[in-house]
């Protein structure tokens, strides 16, 4: 029992590992333990990064649903407030846990607060107002759309030097198509409405989400919990102000099971999945990291007809499909039958 305990201890700091050196510092404990030759330890650790984009995207597919349920009682500002506020000093306490220490140079806290405002406090934000207004399924699609905007934001600046195809010009046509016919037709002739404006608050949401993995590639020198707790500690002070000043939280009467869903978004959907997230910016790029957004679409979805009984209507479906087949487009490098090489 001693031997598999240990085993279990390892495997986890293994898997967490949040080192500057990522995959590298993962690579040597294995190899020393187990004796993996080189070429199949890359192939285990690919398998491990995979693996922890899948958890992210479950964890990140069951938030949409657990602001649906605390949406009725806790305000946006609040209930972000209170997200990313426990979740900095769960955090900071981790890196004090790991014997690390926060950056203390003030250029390197200047990029914290972008990366809070980009990665939560405005995205965080956007998703809770919208979903006082759209379904939390609804939600998660339109949520799927990062990997789009960070083709389109590398199209117009050169980010990153990616090669731009026509598979992934087609991609974003295709993904595209897929918002609107998510958002209905309907839907976008009525701009005054509130579920129009909420549909489109949860796409500024994903553009924020294309945006904050690229400005986070500038963190690759730090630990990826260090990154998490800074950027996570000026999103608090960035939002919790705004909360008390307009919301006024300590009015508000919550009940339990909001006060539940914000507890589990605070612990397990912020501060557990932040590490995870800027350790795969770091292994897999902002576009790999973007591309679990379809997966997380998906476990929206299904949450929230299991969990809240909303309804799945035909246009999400075949919205959420072409969502999908325009992600992949964007992020998979498919050979086609006709192209050389």
């Amino acid at each position: 029992m001693k031997s598999d305990s240990s085993e279990n201890t390892s495997a986890l700091w293994t898997i967490l590992n949040v080192s500057s050196r990522g995959i590298a510092v993962s690579s040597k404990v294995a190899d020393t333990k187990i004796g993996i030759a080189p070429g199949d330890q890359r192939h285990m650790n690919i398998a491990v990064e995979i693996g922890l984009l899948l958890l992210l995207s479950l964890i990140w597919g069951s938030s949409f649903t657990l602001i649906k349920v605390a949406a009725d009682t806790v305000p946006p500002l609040t209930m972000t407030a209170a997200r990313v506020t426990i979740a900095a000093l769960l955090l900071v306490l981790f890196v004090k846990m790991r014997g690390l220490s926060l950056p203390r140079t003030g250029a390197t806290w200047a990029a914290f607060f972008v990366q809070g405002l980009l990665q939560s406090a405005l995205p965080f934000t956007l998703i809770s107002w919208g979903e006082q207004h759209i379904a939390s399924g609804l939600a998660g699609v339109l949520n799927a759309t990062p990997p789009m905007f960070v083709l389109l934001v590398a199209m117009t600046t050169a980010y990153g030097g990616q090669r731009i195809t026509m598979q992934k010009i087609a991609g974003v046509v295709v993904g595209l198509a897929g918002v609107v016919i998510t958002i209905g037709f309907q839907s976008l002739g009525q701009a005054n409405t509130a579920a129009l404006l909420a549909q489109a608050a949860v796409l500024g949401a994903s553009l924020c989400y294309a945006l904050a993995p690229m400005w986070g590639r500038r963190f690759a020198g730090l630990p990826a919990i260090v990154t998490a707790a800074g950027a996570m500690s000026c999103a608090a002070i960035m939002i919790l102000p705004a909360a008390i000043i307009i919301e006024r939280p300590w009015t508000l009467a919550p009940t339990a099971e909001a006060t539940i869903a914000v507890l589990v978004l605070a612990v397990l959907c912020t501060a557990f999945a932040m590490i995870i997230y800027f350790r795969l910016v770091q292994t897999l790029g902002p576009l790999g990291t973007t591309s679990g957004s379809y997966l997380r679409a998906g476990f929206a979805v299904a949450l929230g007809i299991f969990f809240l009984g909303e309804s799945f209507t035909w246009s999400i479906l075949i919205g959420m499909t072409l969502i999908v087949l325009g992600v992949i487009a964007v992020t998979a490098p498919l050979r086609w039958p006709w192209s050389k090489g």
